[in-house]
This record gives C-alpha cells, sequence and structure tokens, in this order.
C-alpha cells in the first residue's frame, strides 16, 4: 500500500522510513540523499545545507500529489552535512526548519539537522531480544531511573560518551541489583535545564553524548549485562523553539490550531494535535523507531494525565470541556489506545509504561474493555502519601497512618511501578534523606526503614540514581552526582544496604510473583497508630515462599511486640535495617534468640459469619471520587483476613496450606502469636522456614545465625546477627 497514503490516513508507524533524509542512489546511480517533508500550507520547500551554501534556490523540492509532502532528490550530498529545509509560507515569509525526522542533529546551541544513514550498528543482543518474555511477565522488575549527563562526569565537568558510560553503568548496576535502567529522555533537545523534556527531534538521539551508532552500543552493553533499557519518551508537547516544529509550515501544523487546545499552560509549549491523522504517524513511528531500530525494551510515557485531559494545569476560569459537557480529550485518549494496541500487537516484550498522576480508570485495563492499555503504571498516589508521612516527626506520625495503609485499598486495580523519580528530588522538594526528620542518625535509619515499605509493597520499583547512597543535596543536572560522600561511613553503609535490599527483591519471588491479588499480599499489623508500627506477609505465587515484614517507624524500641499470625512454624530473621554494618543501632545484633522466632498457638476463635465478610468492591485510587471511610476500612480488614475465605475447606486439625489460617468443622479458625524484638526505625523481614509445621520446627534445628536468603556469592550475608 501507498507509504504516503498510510501517512496521511494515520497508519504509517514505520513513517522515517519515508519522510526524513536518507541516503539512496538518483535514476542514474549517482549517490546522495533523498528528501521529504511533510508541509502541506507551504508554498514552496527546498533544501538548504552545506552541500549547496546554503543556498536556498539551488535544490528545490516538489510536492508528492495531494499528500501535503514534498520531495527531491540531491546528488553529491554527504553524511554529516549539515541541512534545514527553506519553506516559503502563505503569506510569503521564508523560514528555516530543522527536519522533523532527521536521524541526527547538531549540538545545542547550534540547530541543523545532520545527514544520516542508520544503517550504523552490527548488534550482539540477538539472543535478548529473542529471549525476552511479554511485557506484563517479566518478573522482578528494579528500575534505576538514570539522566546520562550527570551520573557521572569527568573532573573538568565534561560530559562522558555513550560509548565511554555504558560498561560503567552496567557494572556499577549489576553490582547493585538494578535490573532494569530508565533513561531521561535521549531524543534531541535544545534546552538542558529541561532534562530533556522539550522534545525538538523526534527521531534523533541527543548528539550531546554521541552519534546513533554510539547510543545502539549503550543499548546494547546493557542487554549483555541482563539489563533491560527503558526511555523516557514525551508525546504530551513540544517547545516553541523557532527552528522546530512549531507552525512548521507557517501555520499550525503539529500543534492545534485553536489557542486555547495548543497552549500548554503549565510549561509554556504546544500540545500536539491528536486528532490529525499526521501527528499519529509522526508519534507512533517514533515510539516504534526508539523500540525496533534501537532495541529499547520499553518506553516510559511522559505526562499522560496532559494527553487525557483539555485542562490539565488550567485554572477553572480558563477551561474547556468537550462536546459532552466533559474534561476529557477524546482525541488524545484515542491516540493513546491506538499507541498501544500498535506496540502491544506488533511488539508484546516491549513495557508501555504511564507516568500518570490522576484517577483515571483502567490505564493497564484492556484496550477492548475501555481501558489505555498500557503494561505498567507510575503509582503516584502510593509515592504522594508515603512522602508526606515520612517527612511528618516521629511523634505526629500516627496522624498520618493511613498515608501508609492506603495504597493498599487499590493496589490491584494496575500493574504498578513504586516511584522514586527525579521529580522528588528537585525544585525545592529536598532530596529523600533531607526530608527525614530528626539527627543525622535517625534520618538514615528513617530512610532505610522508607526502602524496606517501598520493597515489600506490592509493585515494581524505581529509583532516581543516588537515591541509594542518599545524598542531601537535591539533584543537579548540570554536575554528577556527589560520588565524594560515598567516603563517609553512613553513606557508605548506605549504598551497602540498598546493594543488599536490591538483590534480596531479585531473589525472593514472594516480593514479586503476585504483586495483584491478596494471595500473594496480607496484612498482619495495620491498625497500630500509636506506636507506628506495621507488618505484611507475602506469598510467592505457589505459596511456598512465606515473608514476614515488619515496620517500625518510630525512635522508640520493643522487647516485645506480639503479632498474631494466620500460620505458625518457624521464622528466621533475613533482613535488618538496623544492622550495624547498615549503620543501624544494633538492637539485635548480638541477641541471636531472636533471629529464629516460633509462633505459639492461640485458642481458637469464632470465625466472623459470611455476612460480615468483606465484598470486591471497586474503590478507585485517592485522586479518584472520595473513598468513604467504610470503604477504607472494608479494605484494610480484606487484606488481613484474606486467608479466612480460601481455608474453608480444609479440615479439623490439618495442617493449613501457606497462608491458610486452621478452620474446624464448628467454624473456629486457628491463629498463632509471634512475639518480636523490634528496633528502632527499622525494617525486617523474617522468611517462614520450609521445613517446619505450624507449631514449629520438625528438624529438631534451632538455628543459630541468618539465614542466607538471596544472599550473593563474595557479598556479606544477609544478616550477620
Amino acid at each position: 500500500m501507498n507509504q504516503a497514503y498510510l501517512f496521511n490516513t494515520g497508519d504509517n508507524f514505520q513513517s522515517y522510513k519515508m519522510l526524513g533524509a536518507r541516503p539512496d542512489l538518483s535514476h542514474d546511480g549517482e549517490p546522495g540523499f533523498r528528501f521529504a517533508v511533510w508541509a502541506p500550507n507551504a508554498k514552496a520547500v527546498s533544501v538548504v545545507g552545506d552541500f549547496n551554501f546554503w543556498n536556498t534556490e539551488r535544490d528545490p523540492l516538489y510536492p508528492y500529489g495531494t499528500t501535503g509532502i514534498w520531495t527531491g532528490f540531491i546528488s553529491g550530498a554527504e553524511q554529516w552535512q549539515r541541512y534545514k529545509y527553506a519553506i516559503r509560507t502563505d503569506d510569503g515569509r521564508l523560514i528555516l526548519k530543522a527536519d522533523p525526522y532527521a536521524r541526527h542533529a547538531e549540538t545545542r546551541p547550534n540547530t541543523a539537522s545532520i545527514l544520516y544513514d542508520p544503517d550504523d550498528y552490527e548488534w550482539n543482543d540477538r539472543e535478548w531480544m529473542e529471549q525476552r518474555p511479554e511485557a506484563t511477565a517479566i518478573g522482578p522488575l528494579n528500575i534505576y531511573e538514570c539522566h546520562l549527563g550527570s551520573w557521572r562526569r569527568y573532573q573538568d565537568n565534561n560530559t562522558y560518551t555513550y560509548r565511554e558510560i555504558a560498561p560503567q553503568l552496567a557494572a556499577y548496576m549489576t553490582d547493585m541489583g538494578y535490573n532494569a535502567v530508565e533513561l531521561m529522555p535521549v531524543n534531541e533537545y535544545p534546552l538542558d535545564a529541561s532534562w530533556g523534556y522539550q522534545v525538538t527531534g523526534y527521531f534523533a538521539i541527543t548528539s550531546r553524548y554521541g552519534t546513533p551508532a554510539d547510543f545502539k552500543y549503550f543499548v546494547d552493553t546493557m542487554h549483555q549485562a541482563g539489563i533491560r533499557v527503558i526511555i523516557d519518551w514525551v508525546p504530551a508537547h513540544f517547545p516553541r523553539d523557532d527552528f522546530a516544529l512549531a507552525n512548521f509550515d507557517g501555520k499550525p501544523l503539529f500543534e492545534y490550531a485553536e489557542p486555547r487546545l495548543r497552549d500548554h499552560p503549565s510549561w509554556g509549549t504546544m500540545i500536539f494535535d491528536y486528532g490529525l491523522a499526521e501527528v499519529n504517524s509522526f508519534l507512533i513511528s517514533s515510539a516504534w523507531l526508539l523500540l525496533d531500530e534501537f532495541h529499547a525494551d520499553g518506553l516510559r510515557i511522559d505526562a499522560v494525565s496532559s494527553i487525557l485531559s483539555l485542562n490539565f494545569g488550567r485554572d477553572d476560569a480558563d477551561k474547556i470541556y468537550n462536546e459532552k459537557g466533559g474534561e476529557e480529550n477524546y482525541e488524545g485518549v484515542a491516540f493513546i489506545q491506538k499507541l498501544n494496541r500498535t506496540i502491544r500487537e506488533n511488539m508484546p516484550a516491549a513495557m508501555m509504561i504511564a507516568e500518570e498522576s490522576s484517577a483515571w480508570p483502567q490505564v493497564t485495563g484492556p484496550i477492548e474493555e475501555g481501558g489505555l492499555g498500557f503494561t505498567h503504571k507510575w503509582n503516584m498516589g502510593w509515592m504522594n502519601d508515603i512522602l508526606t508521612y515520612i517527612k511528618a516527626d516521629y511523634y505526629a506520625r500516627g496522624i498520618f497512618h493511613k498515608k501508609v495503609t492506603f495504597s493498599m485499598v487499590y493496589a490491584f486495580h494496575e500493574r504498578f511501578i513504586l516511584p522514586f523519580s527525579h521529580d522528588e528530588v528537585v525544585h525545592g522538594k529536598k532530596s529523600l534523606l533531607g526530608r527525614m526528620p530528626g539527627d543525622y542518625w535517625r534520618q538514615f535509619a528513617s530512610l532505610r526503614a522508607l526502602y524496606v515499605y517501598q520493597y515489600t509493597h506490592p509493585g515494581a520499583k524505581l529509583n532516581f540514581m543516588g537515591n541509594e547512597f542518599a545524598p542531601y543535596t537535591e539533584w543537579r543536572f548540570y554536575e554528577e552526582l556527589e560520588w565524594f560522600m560515598l567516603k563517609y561511613p553512613s553513606h557508605h553503609a548506605m549504598q551497602n544496604f540498598c546493594r543488599e535490599l536490591n538483590h534480596f527483591y531479585l531473589d525472593n519471588p514472594a516480593l514479586w510473583e503476585d504483586d495483584r491479588s491478596w494471595s500473594g499480599f496480607q496484612w498482619i499489623q495495620v491498625d497500630d497508630e500509636y506506636n507506628s508500627v506495621f507488618a505484611c506477609l507475602r506469598r510467592s505465587a505457589d505459596q511456598q515462599q512465606v515473608l514476614l515484614c515488619v515496620l517500625n517507624f518510630t525512635p522508640k524500641s520493643f522487647e516485645n511486640y506480639k503479632f498474631r499470625l494466620p500460620e505458625g512454624g518457624t521464622w528466621r530473621l533475613v533482613l535488618d535495617s538496623d544492622s550495624q554494618r547498615f549503620g543501624g543501632s544494633s538492637y539485635l545484633e548480638q541477641d541471636e534468640a531472636h533471629h529464629l522466632l516460633t509462633a505459639v498457638p492461640l485458642p481458637t476463635a469464632v470465625r466472623k459469619p459470611a455476612a460480615a465478610e468483606p465484598q470486591n468492591e471497586s474503590i478507585y485510587e485517592p485522586d479518584d471520587k472520595p473513598v468513604t471511610e467504610s470503604a477504607y476500612e472494608q479494605a484494610v480488614e480484606q487484606g488481613k483476613e484474606s486467608a479466612f475465605e480460601s481455608a474453608a475447606s480444609l479440615d479439623d486439625g490439618s495442617i493449613s496450606a501457606p497462608g491458610k489460617m486452621l478452620k474446624s468443622e464448628q467454624g473456629t479458625v486457628q491463629s498463632w502469636e509471634l512475639n518480636v524484638k523490634l528496633p528502632p526505625l527499622a525494617g525486617l523481614i523474617f522468611v517462614k522456614e520450609k521445613n517446619s509445621l505450624n507449631g514449629g520446627v520438625i528438624d529438631g534445628q534451632t538455628g543459630n545465625g541468618c539465614h542466607d536468603i538471596g544472599r550473593r556469592s563474595g557479598n556479606p550475608p544477609g544478616c550477620t546477627d
């Protein structure tokens, strides 16, 4: 089918193979470059560049039927030469524009496009690409968010190239236990201070750090190290720079023509016209290019909320409404669904991750059921709630108790990623460590406990670079991270803690196999507002691994804190954030009696009537219509008592299946009590010994140390207590 026709109908998803500049031969066999640009409102178009001394008359392009596309061939044009399009507008002006489909571009502040042959690299990741699983079944996902220009720099503050940084970053991530890197935008952009989120080259990798081939080497290196590559991609808006997309052929083209739809009130940028077929082809082709030609494993789509809403960032007085009186941008919704349908059908291994901050339902739901079709969604509600809680002084944390537990009301509604991203360590918000109240020791202890909460909560994980060693200052895009802080014991100990926590997460399926149902999560302690103590069970999909996760968010220690468990057995301490080697108080260090605990059976209790059991009601996220107090309490109870429903088939006196309480014919249930010694401001993880019955150890083991679950060869064990 005609590629121009598909472009005009919004269905050419590889339009970069038709538009832009690409090497070719003339009809006479002469080498050169073939040019094609979409400029339907132009009176005339020519190509200017190094090959014709920037002469606007020498190399005109010609209209290709009624498609709005102008084409032509220039003999003798060579790779690395600079060029632009000279466009004669409808009102007679002559404007110079960079190629929207350019495959390479000058480094800022220069703005010309550069002729480039994209057939530039021989890949070595064939096995990786062929063995990638479907995007929703990738197993544990522990993402390291990275800004390539400021992760590391030379001493003179010059940046590393893609080829120079690739082996360093791959080795560091492997050692630290991250299995995916999320790159802040790498499409070409003019303003360093935008961090890449104001794109001018949707088909060009930024030349700040090298060529497109160099970036392919970077991705290839990551894949050979077993690391997924996710790229931040920005289809929500673009900057007003005269040389780029804005008013491209003298009139609004890529952007909405109507000013209220076009102008982004928060960022001073322009909004794409999602109702225009050619814009659909342009944007989906950009996504396709990153996933196909550059072998990216996924895209994180920025600012999805602003695509879905007509009034993102608008004051009430300036709001606009759709034909049904709502605020949804139906064209934006249709574009998102088309984008995700296209990628999911053709590249099922590609993750499509939404940075979406509203309560829009079914963001990761199937499109055929009215969902948006993303594979994952950033859980912004979780992030905002826990950071509000954690910055409160310790005596006041009980006031914000539900900020810790509320996320479980909606935790299974989407396939979530739990992010502590770059947005949380800029603009005066302070670093994560800087948000913690109290003295130096309490700040570090509280941050370690926060990380245990993140890694034991259902959902994939994301942390911005530097979070792992707890810098005090906010992120600065114009210099490297404060690696020198690792000279100080507390920061070095924090890095060691994050390394061990990361590997523990990857190695233990109870923390990630069942992230979307109550069978993988159960509250054990959710009501202790006075002491700010929380506890839950996490279970693997086959229920064979059970972890007890305990959090103490106050500086108070507890000699004997009692937890009621739905199952007995022996529980071994496998991770202690208060360990001395992590900078903790060593409260449990020399007390081996509290490293291996046996749950004690409690008197049986009458089971609640079925009518009192919680129902599976749909409760939306915090930003949706208000969740009632009763709905919140109901969801909490469902998390606490999810084991009761699945225990009905067990006979009296039998050994319960993992995660199920014993139930008798008379409707009684059996529970167990576990006495735990709690350090101050700490997270503890216990594993239930597989060789123990509900009554305790069955093979005579008594245990006098830490079970090295998740330990890597050559590294300190999971606990030396």
